[in-house]
């Protein structure tokens, strides 16, 4: 595989661009070799600028659910630029949106739309301190809600303690306040509860994307919520990631607990940057201009990325029977990837849910962060390195998610395992 011209643009990048990326797993450092710079996408397949075609599971990290290029998206996106970018003032797309949201969910009554993901939970948790009048919040190892200053946090010395920063910059003042525990460990939770008395709201993904795919127990969850409601704090589900994603109504379609606040990315922007968060009319009633938790930005609900979300969820609303056809796709794909493995004699675990798949070179089943750090990651940098080579792109490090489109058949599903049964015989 020739991918000169990609090489030639990473050293060009990293004169100008720190690590010659815009954020940082893009750069390829956990599996090995150059990023491919991508000139074009269309459907299913990515484009390098050496022209190399690639079947893609990336799909932007989430929120291509119909594959680069929908021709409905496309031309939503074209009229609505032709009006004007931005405006800096309302419009009614804005609320159209809002209005396909609220009417999804029975624990939204209300939505502010902001341009990312991380923009969506720092102003969440900020409404859920204002609301309770609290300062610390749980959070859990492994679960990624972007790169807010509370939220860059590691663990201590156990299982339960604040938590310290883990990123340079990033105050020690500020993290003070969070407190870590483990996923799908309900004992870690109360200990945290035990320690301090002052916690505003427990933020958790529903479906854990950023250790790789790994479904919280709904016993778990139901738990979390139990506890939250014994000792006055929020519950907040980061469906950044999984909303619209898993399911029509992300986890909370394909589990019974309801948060008190829900945040939201990726597909409800069609592509395009979007960010959301919603509750019930009492807590967004805390916002500024009606409350006094302030929050604001000048591209929140842009035209053209208003424009993109609304035919996205339009589009899935009027064919609900996508997440079944995704989800059968991804399901052949991974016990597919799971056969093949056991034929080698290679450890792997899978998880699926709707159109998000995972899979992990590990021995036993991953149910949380500690689980997740003892898969075999020289493995699965061979296994990208192989399969990239054979023109398949996966996400570039053991501890993300895979995504199906609309746009890939069966037959490119086939293609990929048949790629793949050549790889996992090589990986032997």
């Amino acid at each position: 595989m020739n991918i000169k011209n990609s090489l030639q643009a990473f050293e060009e990048a990293k004169k100008v661009i720190p690590g010659g990326v815009d954020s940082p797993v893009r750069a390829f450092k956990s599996v090995g070799g150059t990023p491919l710079f991508i000139q074009r996408g269309e459907g299913a397949y990515l484009y390098d600028i050496d022209d190399n075609r690639y079947i893609d599971f990336v799909q932007s990290w989430g929120p291509l659910i119909f594959g680069h290029c929908d021709k409905d998206i496309e031309e939503s996106v074209i009229k609505a630029a032709k009006k004007g970018l931005s405006f800096g003032a309302p419009t009614t797309v804005e609320s159209e949106l809002a209005n396909e949201i609220v009417k999804m969910f029975d624990s939204i009554e209300k939505i502010r739309f902001v341009s990312s993901g991380t923009e969506a939970v720092m102003s969440a948790i900020r409404l859920a301190r204002g609301y309770t009048k609290r300062d610390d919040i749980i959070k859990f190892e492994g679960c990624y809600h972007g790169h807010s200053d509370s939220l860059l946090v590691q663990a201590g010395s156990g299982a339960v303690t604040f938590g310290t920063p883990s990123s340079p910059g990033v105050p020690a003042d500020f993290t003070k306040h969070t407190l870590l525990a483990k996923y799908n460990d309900i004992k870690s939770v109360e200990k945290c509860f035990e320690n301090s008395k002052d916690i505003a709201c427990v933020i958790i993904e529903p479906i854990a994307g950023n250790m790789g795919l790994v479904p919280a127990d709904e016993k778990f969850l139901e738990e979390l919520r139990s506890l939250c409601d014994k000792n006055g704090a929020l519950l907040v589900f980061d469906e950044v990631m999984s909303g619209f994603r898993a399911s029509l109504k992300g986890a909370q379609g394909l589990v019974e607990t309801k948060p008190d606040i829900v945040t939201f990315g990726k597909v409800i922007g069609g592509g395009m940057p979007v960010g959301a968060f919603g509750a019930r009319a009492e807590i967004m009633d805390k916002l500024s201009p009606d409350g006094p938790v302030y929050q604001a930005g000048t591209l929140s609900g842009n035209p053209v990325a208003m424009s993109a979300g609304l035919t996205s969820l339009v589009k899935l609303k009027n064919n609900p029977e996508i997440y079944l056809e995704l989800e059968k796709k991804a399901e052949k794909l991974m016990s597919a990837f799971k056969n093949e493995a056991e034929k080698n004699q290679i450890p792997l675990q899978t998880n699926v849910r709707g159109s998000m798949f995972g899979f992990f070179f590990n021995d036993t089943p991953v149910k949380n962060f500690d689980d997740a750090l003892k898969s075999d990651t020289k493995m699965f940098a061979s296994f990208h390195s192989k399969m990239l080579e054979n023109g398949v792109y996966f996400a570039c490090s053991q501890f993300e998610t895979g995504f199906i489109s609309t746009a890939m058949s069966d037959e490119i599903i086939d293609e990929v395992i048949e790629k793949a049964k050549d790889v996992f015989g090589e990986l032997k």
